[in-house]
């Protein structure tokens, strides 16, 4: 250890699967996604201006396209640990044969998702929404799915990226989208530069365009000269049944997974919401602010992700459990820093989202969603364990397991808080705290699960030539 330590100070290459490496990888991925957060917060500002209606149908609509997309999104997605195996593996050709399987999944996945279409219109129909929210809502999704195609494609790219760990790349579209999107609503919406105010229906085109200049990035690089040599791109651009097999193999159970897991929760969302008005109001404000801070735990996993697999590819499981303590680290630093947040302002957080006039339902939600918020920070802990523990999973190739344990997590909270809120009628504290003793107990499961060793056995890229 003396040893690393003299090397790092000398300026020589940071330890294999040490901290520097875990911060040069995910530290981008972090920004990546607090650009997205970025994204949708604004849009929703910008949309609270015109009423609370196109914000609502902005929400669902928007939550509903993508949970249309979820299962592909997930499925293409597990190119990141896949690459990131062949990577270790010394094949880097394979790196960029794997994007075109992805590619090619994205290709014959926007149909389906379009055909879907009246599955959603039918849901909107079930809720029993407002005829002035359900004609906005309507419109609203079906504006973002037929962008389906460019949300797929980019999640195609960017899992290229961050398996071969150029994670500056998807940062930067990232944030290009982000800046596109805020800048394009912004006129859109509110008709500015001479163009006519769209309303909603701006807010969904500027999301596209958003999302295709962000896609633009990633492409460029992608086709770039030395990127094109170094990957033998157009060389890939073939199918291969093996690595597609690999793919469907391992990515399935990550979309299958993703899909139920979206499901599930807003399940939960609605449970709350069906309890009160101030009940709703105090699980939206904390679930708002679970939202931010739950984000740049995600760049640590697929920063977890994408070295684990690189590690075991390489055949050296000794560095891929180096790589998941230092990813622990960090969601432990970052984690700890939210829970002071948490418990030392939620007033503060709280007060954020207070109307600008007197509001009876807020006044009465404001101290349950203070309790809340406090209790909610050891969430947070629970969800940093969780996720480092599982992204070495997953980055291994442990997939299936891990969809069964964090499906089975998701889908058994649901009777539980029925019991807890509708049969049993006890306040949502008590149904909140039962909430966060399950996310505790799990991330202790998975934790169990890396314990065994089983994951350092796996290698995708290695059960055949």
């Amino acid at each position: 250890m003396t040893l690393e330590t003299r090397q790092n100070n000398a300026g020589t290459p940071p330890v294999e699967g040490g901290l520097r490496e875990m911060l040069t990888v995910a530290l981008p991925m972090v920004i990546s996604h607090a650009s997205e957060t970025v994204l949708i917060f604004t849009d929703r500002v910008f949309l609270s201006r015109l009423g609370p209606v196109p914000m609502s149908a902005a929400m669902a609509g928007g939550l509903t396209a993508f949970m249309m997309m979820t299962f592909f999104i997930g499925l293409t997605g597990y190119a990141t640990a896949l690459s990131a195996q062949y990577l270790g593996a010394g094949r880097k050709e394979n790196c960029a044969l794997v994007l075109t399987q992805a590619g090619l999944l994205a290709l014959l996945a926007t149909p389906l998702i379009l055909a879907a279409r009246p599955l959603g219109h039918g849901l909107f129909r079930i809720m029993d929404l407002s005829p002035e929210q359900l004609v906005q809502q309507r419109l609203y999704f079906d504006i973002l799915l037929y962008g389906a195609i460019l949300v797929l494609l980019r999640t195609c790219l960017s899992s290229f990226f961050s398996g071969i760990g150029r994670t500056r790349v998807v940062m930067f579209s990232a944030m290009t989208a982000m800046v596109v999107n805020v800048g394009a609503n912004y006129v859109l919406i509110f008709g500015k530069l001479g163009l006519p105010a769209l309303g909603l229906r701006g807010a969904a085109y500027g999301t596209l365009l958003g999302s295709l200049c962000g896609l633009l990035v990633l492409l460029t690089s992608y086709l770039g000269r030395s990127n094109r040599q170094e990957y033998g791109v157009l060389a890939s651009l073939r199918f291969d049944g093996q690595v597609m097999g690999k793919l469907l193999r391992y990515g399935s159970p990550a979309g299958v997974e993703m899909f139920l897991n979206l499901l599930a929760f807003t399940s939960m969302i609605l449970i709350f919401h069906g309890h009160s008005l101030v009940t709703a109001a105090a699980v939206t404000i904390v679930f708002n602010w679970d939202l931010v801070s739950f984000v740049p735990l995600l760049g640590i996993q697929i920063g977890v992700v994408s070295l684990v697999g690189r590690y075991l590819g390489a055949g050296r499981p000794d560095i891929a459990e180096r790589v998941t303590r230092s990813g622990l680290k960090m969601a432990w630093a970052y984690s700890s820093l939210i829970l002071m947040l948490f418990v030392s302002f939620p007033g503060q957080l709280v007060a954020v989202f207070q109307p600008r006039e007197m509001d009876i339902v807020f006044h009465q939600a404001a101290p349950l969603a203070t309790t809340m918020l406090r209790l909610a920070a050891f969430w947070v802990l629970a969800d940093g364990v969780m996720l480092v523990f599982s992204g070495a999973l997953r980055g291994a190739g442990d997939t299936l397991w891990a969809m069964c344990a964090s499906v089975a997590l998701h889908w058994l909270l649901i009777p539980v808080l029925v019991l807890f809120l509708k049969v049993l009628e006890l306040p949502p504290q008590s149904a909140w705290l039962v909430l966060i003793a399950f996310f505790l107990s799990f991330s202790g499961l998975f934790y169990l699960r890396y314990r065994s060793g089983k994951w350092k056995t796996l290698s995708v890229v290695r059960e055949s030539k």
